[in-house]
């Protein structure tokens, strides 16, 4: 804590009232000291506040030691949840200090944990601007830049021939007489301008999201249109006449869909629009002005599905293993990811994840044709309606070709008006990805030619919904189900008694009644799958442990069931013979995690998971249980902590932990926040001989050129917007590093092979370097605009982990740069790699 008292100083003012002044700033001072060490710091910041009304020429002396007040007190009020106390002493602390990056960055962090992310963006965006070189500041901004604006609206800007079609349709439409325009959902503007362009007299346009809002009025000005578009910062369905606009418009553009089409609620606000913004629709066959009848671009949509087999999209939504690494998985427990548990939610959860089909690892298998599942018609206001409230309609689909069943493909094609589409099929080049479904509770997902997939499709809660997908297979014998033909949403693909007697023979699995649900992330999943993760820390874990025992008693217990079955059958306890002292092992990975469970196979271990959810632990006992493990075996070490906020303690007050498991690497590809502070408080919890993991490891990287990097990082230029200036603003919110990237299906060149990068050593840290320069021979001319970059984690020096690998649940970041560089096979180019916190940046020495 800084501590230096600075002594007031006098001015040009004389007499009693400076001398006062300065005694009692002079006390002031000595009582926030005073407060300071007793770490009263509310009173403390109350002494400095005075001090510095009274004397504003202490500002620089007492800098310091005010930010470090104001931190800890704001820290106390956090933890009291006095939020508008909190707020008000970092807006008198910037009244102060308008211009200082710490103050603004540590109250971004505060809003953010707040969950205000747009104010929260303003104060790290500030703080950069104050100070480029501030790396807590940026790197709190490329995180959350990441949440106000989405990476898709950069590929979308950069969508040439998805501008050109709305650009087309706009016209037409303006040109026929529709001369006033609503935007809703409108993002930067793009859409509003198109039709300013075209010549209608009123535009509004209404955007919800503040960050995107600001954005949009500083582009429509830059592109001076600002009087002749009127910009809202609400939803569309807050909009009223005359409050807001005068009067009811000829034309609604939106662009408000998601890769599901309805995600994005385009239904419900276009029903509303129908009712309270639009002008009537025009009937058929009735002519007249465009400009006294409503319509809406787009006009409809029909929704298109295909049954695929792939494997990518299997190892993250099913869990395919029964046993992992020795450790048995029952069948009362059944994992799933968000996306299937949907249906089984009160909550409104999105039934779908996305994927851009045509570079999903590995590729896919067409299993079946491509059928129609809906179609909408967006200028029909009791069909926008009926959706909400439509039965479920029953589709049957027959299988072409033999495979495994693991998700419904889902895409669209948007009729922009009778003579402009845009299709989102995976087939087309497209910025768009396609929702998947994925399959699951089926008892066989093996599917040949001739049988008949099954399902029910609805729009509830704005999602399209694909639910209780089932197989009827060919070998069956057909029984005709009259009740079942009846539904006349039936879109039959086959013979009507094929479908009929599809009710009667579902290849699908009852949950049992004492099942438990587990729901985890899709990457959870894909770690489960992982084999070679889970064996690779138990032989290192068994490694440690026999080291840690000179008579060499830690054995795997892979003999555990034998011996659980004889002292079962006996009923007797072993509680007479001597027990040794226990190994400690933690596992403090985000997320669930068995690893626990294996450790606990090793011998004498006391293992402490730290899952945070009430249905990962209830899983966890009953993996633990249906592997014979005693009741007190594995323990949840978050009910043993007091401060969930610090983890890493001691087991017991007496001992010390033998192994510590440490999640360094986030599934997105990033290096863990604060994962070296964590690693140093870790060294310090170990017993002579105990290990952290991973113990090191080794970051890796290659120069590529990609266009797909670029065009997903910033916009390029005006020429992508067909001339509008849209590119500076929004390419503020741009950051240098991509991450969720696979680079196996990654459109790119490699011009370099891969280097290491960094070392970062958890164990040993004296052997990591904050900066580096690396050295990289170029194999093939090109221009690089991308370093992708991936890790080696070391659980020893024998055993590794390839975050790049096949099976791996973590997926691959890159660096991208600002402007591509010109190479020749042969040169070299030399990045330099600092090392801040857990922060790494690569940047190329020119």
């Amino acid at each position: 804590m800084p501590n230096s008292r600075p002594r007031p100083r006098r001015g040009a003012r004389s007499g009693a009232g400076a001398v006062g002044r300065d005694r009692l700033v002079s006390r002031s001072l000595q009582s926030a000291e005073h407060c300071l060490s007793a770490q009263d710091f509310g009173t403390a910041y109350a002494h400095y506040l005075l001090v510095l009304s009274l004397a504003p020429e202490l500002k620089e002396d007492v800098k310091e030691t005010f930010q470090y007040t104001l931190f800890r007190w704001a820290e106390e009020l956090d933890a009291l949840s006095r939020t508008q106390d909190l707020l008000g002493c970092y807006e008198q602390a910037l009244e102060l200090f308008p211009d200082d990056e710490v103050i603004c960055n540590s109250m971004g962090e505060h809003l953010f944990r707040m969950g205000f992310r747009d104010e929260a963006a303003g104060y790290f965006h500030k703080a950069v601007k104050l100070n480029p070189d501030f790396n807590d500041a940026k790197e709190n901004f490329y995180r959350v830049a990441n949440w106000l604006v989405e990476r898709w609206h950069f590929i979308m800007l950069n969508d040439t021939k998805r501008n050109t079609i709305y650009n087309a349709a706009i016209q037409d439409a303006v040109c026929l007489g529709s001369k006033s325009v609503l935007d809703i959902g409108a993002g930067t503007g793009i859409l509003s301008m198109f039709a300013k362009k075209a010549g209608a007299h009123s535009v509004y346009a209404c955007e919800l999201s503040k960050t995107m809002y600001e954005l949009a009025c500083d582009v429509v000005a830059a592109n001076k249109m600002e009087a002749g578009i009127k910009l809202l910062h609400m939803k569309s369905l807050d909009i009223e006449i005359p409050k807001h606009i005068p009067e009811r418009v000829s034309l609604v553009v939106t662009e408000t869909v998601d890769a599901g089409l309805f995600g994005e609620g385009i239904v419900e606000s276009l029903i509303h629009a129908w009712e309270h913004l639009l002008l009537q629709p025009k009937t058929r066959g009735e002519n007249g002005n465009c400009e006294k009848y409503g319509k809406v671009i787009p006009a409809s949509a029909v929704l298109y599905g295909m049954a695929v087999e792939c494997a990518e999209i299997r190892r993250h939504h099913r869990v395919c293993t029964k046993d992992v690494a020795g450790i048995c998985l029952p069948t009362n427990v059944k994992f799933q990811s968000p996306a299937c548990s949907s249906v089984d939610t009160e909550e409104t959860v999105e039934p779908y994840t996305t994927e851009k089909m045509s570079r999903v690892p590995g590729g896919y298998l067409a299993l079946t044709e491509c059928f129609e599942i809906m179609t909408v018609d967006f200028n029909n206001l009791q069909e926008l309606k009926s959706l909400a409230t439509k039965k479920s309609g029953k589709i049957g689909i027959p299988v072409i070709k033999e495979g495994i069943l693991d998700a419904i493909v889902v895409w669209f094609v948007l009729q922009l008006d009778d003579e402009h589409s845009l299709s989102t099929s995976p087939s087309e080049e497209t910025c768009w990805e396609q929702a998947v479904y994925p399959v699951h509770d089926l008892a066989d997902y093996w599917i040949k030619s001739g049988d008949q997939v099954m399902m029910e499709v609805s729009c509830q809660d704005c999602y399209l919904r694909i639910q209780n997908i089932s197989v009827f297979s060919s070998e069956h014998e057909m029984d005709v189900g009259k009740d079942f033909c009846k539904d006349k949403d039936l879109f039959s693909l086959g013979s009507e008694a094929e479908l009929c007697s599809a009710l009667a023979n579902l290849q699908t699995s009852k949950p049992d009644a004492m099942e438990q649900t587990c729901i985890l992330e899709s990457t959870e999943i894909a770690l489960l799958n992982n084999n070679l993760y889970h064996e690779s820390f138990k032989m290192a874990m068994r490694k440690v442990l026999s080291s840690l025992t000179p008579e060499k008693l830690c054995q795997a217990m892979d003999t555990h069931c034998q011996n659980n079955e004889m002292s079962c059958g006996s009923g007797q306890s072993n509680s007479e013979e001597s027990i040794p002292e226990p190994f400690y092992v933690l596992d403090v990975s985000e997320g669930f995690s068995i690893l626990p469970i294996i450790a606990g196979t090793l011998g004498q271990v006391k293992p402490y998971s730290s899952v945070e959810k009430d249905q990962h632990r209830i899983t966890l006992d009953l993996i633990s249980e249906a592997n014979h493990f005693p009741k007190e075996t594995l323990e949840f070490w978050l009910r043993h902590v007091e401060d969930e906020s610090a983890v890493l303690q001691r087991p017991k007050s007496d001992k010390l932990w033998s192994i510590i498991i440490l999640d360094v690497i986030e599934p997105s590809g990033l290096i863990q926040q604060e994962i070296m502070e964590k690693a140093a408080i870790s060294r310090c919890l170990l017993q002579s001989g105990g290990k952290i993991f991973p113990q090191y490891v080794l970051m890796f990287g290659l120069l590529v050129e990609s266009q797909t990097l670029v065009e997903e990082s910033a916009v390029q230029g005006t020429e992508r917007t067909l001339g509008l200036n849209i590119a500076p603003f929004i390419n503020q919110f741009q950051v240098p590093i991509r991450v969720f990237l696979d680079l196996s299906s990654l459109p790119c060149i490699p011009l370099s092979k891969p280097v290491e990068l960094l070392r970062l050593d958890l164990m040993t840290p004296y052997l990591n370097t904050s900066n580096r320069e690396v050295k990289v021979h170029i194999c093939k001319s090109g221009q690089v605009t991308a370093i992708p970059f991936w890790y080696h984690m070391y659980l020893d020096d024998e055993i590794r982990l390839d975050t790049s690998s096949e099976a791996s649940h973590w997926k691959q970041a890159a660096v991208v740069l600002d402007n591509p560089i010109q190479v020749e096979m042969g040169e070299e180019l030399v990045l330099s790699v600092q090392h801040h916190k857990s922060n790494v940046s690569i940047t190329v020495k020119q």
